[in-house]
């Protein structure tokens, strides 16, 4: 059967169709990034905050963690602090939760499977730290948990997610949620997201005054 083609900018729905076409993509896409224009002042916001997390007196440290292509832009995040985003700077302590996959494996065979990343940010958070959850749809149950049990233990948690309302947004301390009913033009906004906030945080860190000395031991990629 022949489908007529959608109209130019038209974003279609899940309800509709099973599938987006390249067009229909791109459509979809286009119209979530002018969504994310409107949460560029919290990623700055977020950035000064891990600056200021990550550079105080004591050191703190990011935590982040997803599930599926979340948990890949997760350890996306954790490796632009730990090696670099653009500027040659020193490496910042980020641990992502879902690489660890010793402990995963441990948590999942002896817990409920809620506790898979709350497990571990009792374990490595300290009263101070920062927790970064992306879940698309905003209601995978063990960032849910995860949020919680990092508030409980006096963490900062920060969330992307897709479409609020939702579980996820509702316990995190703040959240930029992507008004798209695609999971994957969720995930691509995240992806931009989390550069937006990497480049706000090199900018809190390196701007003059600047809080750490930059290195030039970086290899340009």
């Amino acid at each position: 059967m022949t489908v007529a083609p959608h109209s130019a900018g038209e974003v279609v729905s899940p309800d509709t169709c099973t599938h987006l076409t390249g067009h229909d993509h791109v459509a979809s896409l286009t119209a979530a990034l002018r969504d994310v224009t409107g949460h560029v002042d919290t990623l700055d916001r977020w950035g000064r905050l891990l600056a200021d997390v990550l550079c105080g007196e004591r050191r703190g440290r990011l935590m982040a963690a997803g599930n599926g292509g979340s948990a890949a832009q997760a350890q996306h995040l954790t490796a632009e602090l730990v090696g670099r985003y653009r500027a040659d700077r020193p490496p910042f302590s980020a641990i992502c939760l879902t690489a660890e996959t010793s402990s995963l494996t441990a948590i999942a065979n002896d817990y409920p499977a809620d506790e898979l990343f709350a497990r571990q940010v009792e374990a490595h958070g300290r009263a101070g730290d920062v927790v970064v959850l992306l879940s698309t749809s905003g209601r995978s149950p063990n960032a849910v948990t995860a949020a919680r049990r990092a508030r409980e233990c006096g963490m900062t948690v920060l969330a992307m997610t897709g479409p609020a309302p939702n579980p996820l947004a509702a316990e995190a301390d703040e959240a930029v949620c992507i008004d798209s009913p695609w999971t994957a033009t969720v995930q691509e906004c995240h992806l931009v997201a989390l550069h937006l906030l990497c480049a706000a945080f090199d900018e809190a860190v390196l701007t003059e005054p600047a809080r750490v000395p930059a290195t030039r031991l970086g290899v340009a990629r």
